[in-house]
């Protein structure tokens, strides 16, 4: 029986795991004793470890629970015990490797010292000795200048003095005597060099010396830089201004994340962001993609609308997830250089399986002081209603059967820099959160502390900020530190109430969003259902419908200012209400159309409002004043007909899509795989 179940991929993985730390253990011992002719062997033994210890990582990372032979308990959680024993190893042979590589360096110097000295003995003249002293002193004067000239900006050289293997991700392996390009030297002692071949990476600087010819040349340069101002026939040659930005786009120009890392402006662990990408390819992963309905397979009925004839109105549909969600803060996020401009603090989040996103994405904006910018807050308090995009209060909503379904949250900031005019967004960490156990257990209501990681979602082992693991000591506290200093997301879940859950029950099956704006889109949903299930003449007909709500109420979730202009607009009818009106559905329905036409709807066809653009602080204030004046005209006027009709008011051009909704069309458009 022991043999059948040793024949599993997980318990081969296992016990290949027990055979290489017998192995690493073994070559620890050996090292520590080892003699000045065993070193080179032992290394080369410490590579071939480390390249079985990868690819035993390598066949963990592709094991699936469906491919045991026999049910396996706990598996995940053995899974992960299995890979934080072989990233121990791993971190165990990176210390011998460098300790044997340190060594190595320090027996070449003696070697060369003892080969400087020559063949002479004690039994030299006085002559001889005195000069030994005056080379001595001369050698102390020189290492000093060699010290001052290798931290020179101007040094872009250096030759390797040692062997060097790369440490954690990031790092650049290279050998003695390889020449090096620096790119950025960082104060911390570990800078960004390019080999011969092209690769990047980090390199300790006591690994680097000058080359010979640097040095004769440097006074040579130093001079030429200092003297000629001035061309033969007198014309005056204007001093560089321009910052060490001009000198790397030269060389990466293609890529503008990497050109942000080497000058140091971002930790190597940030990246384009993944979601943002998703979001600017096209209307798939937008909110206003998801406020359609769905077709089933046989695509003769809507999938997430089913009329309840006995109640006149569409069935509350009950979905697998529902959760609420309250993003409460961020902690320790690394701060850009001073040469990028944050527009934008924000986290990006979607329900993920580990290999797609699953939902549509939706962003909730960061606030922050100066006095403190590693930490974000969320749901700031404001006076009236809070703005949508602050809002951290989100709910989640999926029919989805995956046993791996979660939610994944990716920080960003959206910058601009000023020396080369380059805006975009970058990733500052993700997080993903599993919403059930491996026992198909939803995940328990709390509060979770997500340490954040470096890269993208499909990258693994990758640190926000490596330097900051670099720097830690070895000491239990050190490391507890260390721990302290890492950036996280915290998140709260949360099962809705029991009313929150009832409105939820009324909105598409899968959908992420604003707490805040729950009321709105059931009511939205509800009159959808009205009119393409019991208002339609045919259930067969596809002709365009005539309603500029259905038409036009989408696109407010792509722009979240005039969602919290009809939020507004909304709250302030409710409050007029009397309870058995709050009971009506069908009231609330009618009402909520007129509200609508007297708030967003001119606003949309406005020639006033600016076009919406993410980040852009001028056009959110511009957007927003006008917001403000019409809805104060609106309430003044008793609506917005005077505004419609009057001589100042311009509007764009007439398009039949303000008003008619194609059904058909959009959920051609974003169901193009059902």
């Amino acid at each position: 029986m022991s043999e059948r179940r040793a024949r599993g991929p997980l318990q081969r993985v296992q016990r290949r795991s027990r055979e290489l730390r017998d192995q690493v253990d073994a070559l620890r011992a050996d090292s520590e004793a080892a003699t000045p002719g065993q070193r080179e062997l032992l290394r080369q033994r410490c590579i071939q470890l480390k390249k079985l210890v990868e690819e035993n990582t390598n066949a963990l990372h592709a094991l699936k629970k469906a491919d045991e032979p026999a049910p396996v308990g706990n598996y995940s959680q053995r899974k992960e015990e299995e890979e934080k024993l072989l990233l121990k190893l791993s971190q165990q042979l990176q210390k011998v490797l460098l300790a044997l590589a340190q060594e190595s360096v320090t027996k070449d110097y003696t070697e060369d010292e003892e080969h400087q000295k020559g063949p002479h003995g004690e039994d030299g003249n006085e002559e001889e000795e005195e000069s030994e002293d005056e080379e001595s002193s001369e050698e102390e004067d020189s290492e000093e200048d060699e010290e001052k000239l290798l931290d020179d900006p101007n040094v872009k050289e250096c030759v390797a003095v040692g062997n060097f293997e790369a440490q954690q991700e990031g790092d650049l392996t290279f050998e003695k005597g390889e020449v090096l390009l620096i790119h950025d030297k960082k104060a911390d002692g570990w800078w960004v060099a390019e080999n011969s071949r092209g690769q990047r990476g980090l390199v300790p600087r006591t690994y680097l010396m000058v080359p010979k010819e640097e040095e004769e040349s440097q006074e040579e340069r130093e001079e030429h830089i200092e003297v000629v101002d001035e061309t033969a026939d007198g014309t005056e040659i204007k001093r560089r201004t321009d910052s060490h930005w001009s000198a790397v786009r030269a060389i990466t120009e293609s890529d503008t994340v990497e050109v942000l890392t080497t000058i140091g402006a971002v930790p190597a662990g940030f990246r384009p962001s993944t979601l943002f990408q998703l979001l600017e390819e096209g209307h798939e992963f937008r909110a206003s993609s998801y406020l359609q309905p769905g077709l089933t397979p046989s695509q003769l009925a809507f999938k997430d609308l089913v009329w309840n004839s006995e109640k006149n109105t569409i069935w509350p549909r009950p979905t697998r997830v529902a959760q609420a969600v309250s993003l409460c803060g961020c902690r320790m996020i690394p701060v850009p250089g001073a040469s990028l401009q944050i527009l934008s603090r924000h986290v990006r989040f979607g329900l993920f399986d580990g290999t797609r996103v699953l939902s549509n994405i939706h962003t909730v904006r960061a606030t922050w002081l100066p006095k403190s910018p590693q930490t974000w807050t969320f749901s700031p308090r404001v006076m009236g209603l809070l703005p949508t995009l602050l809002d951290g209060d989100c709910f989640v909503r999926s029919s989805s059967l995956s046993s791996d379904i979660g939610i994944l949250f990716e920080l960003g900031i959206t910058y601009w820099c000023s020396s080369t005019g380059v805006r975009g967004e970058l990733s500052c960490g993700w997080a993903f959160l599993k919403l059930f156990t491996p026992n198909g257990i939803p995940v328990p209501s709390k509060m979770y502390e997500l340490v954040l990681s470096g890269g993208t979602p499909y990258e693994r082992g990758v640190e926000v900020d490596p330097s900051i693991s670099r720097r830690a000591g070895g000491g239990v506290f050190q490391q507890f530190l260390t721990l302290r200093k890492q950036p996280v997301l915290l998140v709260k879940l949360r099962a809705p109430s029991v009313q929150c859950r009832d409105v939820l029950n009324f909105l598409p099956e899968t959908f992420l969003g604003s707490m805040s704006c729950i009321h709105l889109l059931a009511l939205y949903w509800q009159i959808l259902g009205d009119a393409l299930l019991r208002d339609r003449g045919s259930l067969q007909g596809t002709d365009l419908i005539c309603n500029p709500v259905l038409a036009t109420f989408p696109q407010l979730l792509d722009q979240p200012d005039l969602m919290d202009a009809l939020r507004s607009a909304w709250a302030d009818r409710e409050r007029t209400l009397k309870r058995t009106e709050k009971r009506d559905q069908e009231f609330l329905k009618s009402l909520f159309v007129l509200v609508y036409h007297d708030s967003v709807l001119p606003l949309l066809q406005s020639t006033f409002l600016p076009s919406y653009k993410w980040a852009e602080e001028e056009v959110e204030v511009s957007r927003w004043k006008v917001i403000h004046d019409f809805l104060q005209k609106s309430r003044d006027n008793d609506g917005a007909l005077q505004y419609l009709l009057s001589s100042e008011t311009t509007h764009k051009a007439f398009d039949i899509s303000e008003l008619a909704y194609d059904f058909l069309g959009e959920v051609r458009r974003n169901n193009p795989g059902e």
